[in-house]
């Protein structure tokens, strides 16, 4: 069983810059592939970043490539999302997930553990 905490949210300005933290218990994090979703109110969830066990391949989605740049510390059991250029569309609740196949996917179903999330809020 794998447990996942995210931190970092908060309200920052458009055009500012966050960082969050998805941090992992268990010993076998270095294996899994982590992906990190959001889900705005009244919207279904949506795919941000995943990033394979060994860091290769990332995927983004569209909407955020180029601006926000997945991460992760193997010896810290932690992945981070760094978010630059922030728009007022990238207000969400973020949450990071872990695949235990390895392999980094857009599908949402395909995670095994979820964290509750951390609320991002971009004002205008």
């Amino acid at each position: 069983q794998v447990q996942l905490v995210e931190s970092g949210g908060g309200l920052v300005p458009a055009g500012g810059s966050l960082r969050l933290s998805c941090a992992a218990s268990g010993r076998t994090f270095s294996s899994y592939a982590m992906g990190w979703f959001r889900q705005a109110p009244g919207k279904e969830r949506e795919f941000v970043a995943a990033m394979s066990w060994n860091g290769d391949p990332i995927y983004y989605s569209m909407s955020v490539k180029g601006r926000f740049t997945i991460s992760r510390d193997n010896a810290k059991n932690t992945v981070y999302l760094q978010m630059n250029s922030l728009k007022p569309e990238d207000t969400a609740v973020y949450s990071c997930a872990a695949n235990r196949d390895g392999f980094a996917t857009m599908r949402s179903s395909r995670y095994d553990y979820w964290g509750q999330g951390t609320q991002v809020t971009i004002s205008s």
